[in-house]
């Protein structure tokens, strides 16, 4: 995901000022559709950062609401790249197995929506208290980032290459990483999960608080929803218990922004993460204590409706594109 990433760099539509970041709602369906196109949240999430910190001594620079909606948007976005991985993973399979790596990712997409659209309403709440508006915080000294650490070199080697050979390449990695995985992860069936230690993934507590964990270790909500679709295909995870691993997922996922906030220096910059890690935070909880079944069947019953046809998944997927664009385009002619 990393070389994909840095392939799909020259994709960047991310300037500020002009047409693109003309309001909130345009830096909402500009952060939605960056993410897709880079197939990760991470970068346009920290490039909404970087563009709130460069506007707090300009005039008319990029507001703190505009960043917020940039930053929901990149979350958006962020969870394209599973449905990128289950069309793979699912051609790779037999006929019978395809339906459940893009249930999954249609899943995934759609919770985060659920989560997060209600959520940005709530963080704008809290941007809006006086008390929170005046929160300024730093992160004490010097910190690394682990993902850098550890591919920064490489990355650094191949980003002179021609961006279209470094994607390709990255898909390559990808598919010899799931074969990885095929090997190392053998089927299951239903009496030996519950027979198994792995009966705890049916409760969706355990799972929410997994979600959370491999987001959090990974600091990618991409990755942490990509491993999804293996364990469901192998069979370690049922499709229907997946809404809390991903509720808890795209929490944590907000760390690496936090790490950027506090890199750029801007106040501004970390009451956006703040409020969003709150805010996300206080929605999921309430949907798992008070509307999960509900919420549970609802969302199956609309991934059903979308994988059951070609044309229904390519018109799923063609919205994906079409919504962030048509909020851009519309904002920018209504002003």
């Amino acid at each position: 995901l990393q070389v994909m990433k840095t392939g799909a760099a020259s994709l960047d539509v991310l300037q500020p000022g002009g047409f693109l970041v003309k309001n909130a709602i345009s830096t909402l369906g500009l952060g939605w559709l960056g993410a897709l196109l880079v197939l990760s949240g991470s970068p346009i999430a920290a490039t909404a950062l970087t563009l709130v910190a460069a506007g707090e001594n300009a005039v008319r620079g990029f507001t703190e609401i505009q960043g917020y909606t940039m930053l929901t948007g990149s979350r958006l976005g962020a969870a394209f790249v599973v449905l990128l991985t289950a069309v793979i993973y699912a051609l790779r399979g037999g006929k019978g197995a395809r339906m459940a790596p893009l249930s999954t990712a249609v899943m995934a997409l759609l919770t985060t929506a659920l989560i997060y659209l209600p959520a940005a309403f709530l963080g704008f709440g809290i941007l809006k208290v006086p008390a929170f508006h005046r929160l300024e915080l730093n992160f004490p000294g010097q910190f690394g980032d682990l993902i850098e650490l550890v591919y920064g070199p490489l990355l650094d080697r191949i980003d002179t290459l021609p961006s279209i050979f470094v994607f390709l390449g990255g898909l390559a990695i990808l598919l010899v990483a799931f074969k990885v995985i095929d090997t190392v992860m053998p089927n299951l069936d239903d009496r030996s999960i519950e027979e198994s230690r792995l009966s705890w993934l049916r409760n969706k507590w355990p799972m929410f608080g997994l979600g959370c964990l491999v987001a959090l270790v990974t600091m990618s909500v991409s990755v942490a929803l990509t491993v999804l679709v293996p364990l469901v295909a192998k069979g370690y995870v049922k499709r229907e218990d997946i809404l809390p691993y991903i509720m808890g997922a795209n929490i944590t996922t907000l760390g690496d922004t936090l790490l950027a906030a506090f890199a750029v220096n801007s106040p501004a910059s970390v009451r956006i993460v703040l409020a969003g890690v709150i805010a996300t935070s206080v929605v999921s909880l309430l949907v798992l204590a008070f509307a999960y079944p509900q919420v549970r069947r609802g969302v199956w019953r609309f991934q059903r409706q979308m994988v059951k046809s070609k044309p229904g998944l390519a018109a799923f997927t063609a919205a994906l594109f079409v919504i962030p664009v048509a909020l851009i385009v519309l904002s920018g002619v209504i002003g």
